[in-house]
């Protein structure tokens, strides 16, 4: 088990494969990276493929205090550090997309390629999405099932809900408890703001939103497009969780940009 020491944490990363860096950022959920990219990490074959456990997770220790978009980043920045002589490719989901961004915007001598998955800029500035976490927030502090089948319900479209039929549906309700870990996260989630770091982005970037997505709307990923000066950006037609519904899409539309000269 690898670690590296980033103020009070410990945090946790795994390594697979070997060739140029990819560093993959999970997204809310103390299960952390083996939960988000346990499926989809070996896809990505020829590349050396890092996952860190940001603090709220299960195998990442710290004081238990409120987190940062720039205290999770500098956890990025340390792992990087740790398993790269020089730039990485940078993809993050959900919570990590701005936690990449910001990764990239302070240290923008560490990441080649950026890609910025399902994210958003503002919680504030998006009264669905305000809502959708502080709603989050009260579940998980007063009815644990009704916080599980809404981030199931919210996390994947009506059809691939509706395909994989009601004992699927139900396993998945289970899948992000919301523990002490957890709900950092989605108090963290409730208090994003990147805007001021945006135009510090160099590093060419690849936006992907969802067009299906109930947990980040769409039109987040959009703006983040709009924010970054050297961005250019597609969509997969799935909810939030897209390398599950459209996993070979997903996988082709990321490796396509990153393997790019």
């Amino acid at each position: 088990m690898a670690t590296v020491t980033v103020a009070d944490a410990q945090v946790h990363y795994e390594r697979t494969g070997s060739g140029p860096v990819l560093v993959l950022v999970h997204g809310t959920g103390s299960a952390g990276a083996g939960l988000t990219w346990g499926r989809t990490a070996p896809r990505f074959t020829g590349r050396t493929v890092v996952t860190p456990d940001l603090s709220g997770t299960d195998r990442t220790t710290d004081d238990g205090g409120p987190l940062t978009v720039e205290g999770l980043a500098a956890q990025v920045i340390a792992v990087v550090e740790e398993v790269a002589d020089g730039p990485v490719d940078l993809l993050g989901f959900s919570m990590g997309s701005p936690v990449a961004a910001a990764v990239a915007a302070l240290r923008p001598d560490l990441v080649r390629r950026l890609v910025l998955v399902a994210g958003w800029a503002h919680t504030d500035g998006d009264e669905y999405l305000r809502n959708l976490f502080t709603l989050w927030k009260d579940l998980g502090a007063s009815d644990p099932a009704s916080f599980g089948r809404s981030v199931a319900m919210t996390g994947f479209s009506r059809g691939f809900l509706n395909a994989i039929g009601r004992a699927e549906v139900e396993a998945l309700i289970p899948n992000m408890p919301p523990t002490p870990g957890t709900l950092r996260h989605v108090d963290l989630d409730t208090r994003i703001d990147i805007r001021a770091l945006l135009p510090r982005i160099e590093a060419e970037t690849l936006v992907i939103g969802c067009a299906q997505d109930a947990t980040v709307p769409v039109e987040n990923s959009r703006v983040l497009h709009a924010s970054i000066a050297r961005s250019s950006y597609a969509e997969i037609d799935a909810g939030h969780v897209a390398f599950f519904e459209k996993e070979d899409e997903f996988v082709k539309l990321v490796a396509e940009f990153v393997d790019a000269a």
